[in-house]
């Protein structure tokens, strides 16, 4: 959670002495396990994943909270890399390096083709929704094909139910291939977020650990 919502970056030590102040009393194991939880439910409301998180993903920073808890999430949840059988876990373990990364970030519209439908600046084209990870070799190859003539393709690699829980973990809704970029880019962080959820509800053993979970049905009906 303190990860998540960057709770000591600001101020911390006034932070930190705020949360120490509500532990004093506390005189048992339980007293302390009930008082983080206290907190951490008034930090990660449903209004945290629903508005506060998607907001904080609207945007082309390479680095933030938002953006590592969604990576993490990823390695929770077992993820394998986008269109592959490898693990995220796997591909950006610092043991798997060599001249070239493994696994590289892949804009899911390339930087090229948005310039020629018109759209064009770093904060535009690197929208953290804008990036999947991929191996290297399938992010040279789809170069600067636009996702509805890549998609097909590499989908094609995939058992349906493979794409399905690809889908899932990318946060890809159906048929977001031939979705307007923007369109694209507000409802991806919608389901990146769900996917971050999900990853700290299993966390905090809040439900079971389903390959898929019931939601994700309703997010592509929501999209």
């Amino acid at each position: 959670m303190t990860a998540l919502t960057a709770r000591y970056s600001s101020s911390p030590e006034t932070a930190m002495e705020a949360d120490l102040a509500r532990l004093r009393p506390v005189r048992d194991a339980v007293g302390f396990v009930e008082t983080l939880d206290r907190l951490i439910a008034n930090e990660l409301t449903e209004d945290f994943w629903t508005i506060t998180l998607p907001n904080n993903l609207a945007t082309s920073a390479g680095q933030g909270p938002s953006l590592y808890g969604y990576y993490a999430a990823l390695n929770l949840l077992d993820a394998r890399v986008l269109f592959s059988k490898l693990k995220v876990s796997e591909l950006l373990d610092p043991a798997s390096r060599g001249k070239r990364a493994a696994v590289e970030r892949h804009h899911l519209f390339p930087k090229n083709y948005l310039r020629r439908i018109g759209i064009e600046g770093t904060y535009n084209t690197n929208q953290i929704a804008n990036f999947a990870l991929v191996e290297w070799p399938d992010n040279a190859n789809i170069s600067d094909t636009p996702p509805s003539g890549y998609f097909p393709t590499y989908a094609r690699r995939l058992t349906p139910q493979e794409l399905t829980q690809m889908r899932y973990w990318h946060g890809l809704p159906q048929g977001w291939e031939n979705l307007p970029y923007d369109q694209f880019l507000e409802v991806r962080r919608k389901h990146i977020a769900s996917v971050v959820k999900d990853a700290f509800l299993r966390l905090s053993a809040q439900q079971p650990l389903a390959s898929v979970p019931a939601g994700t049905a309703a997010l592509d009906a929501a999209s």
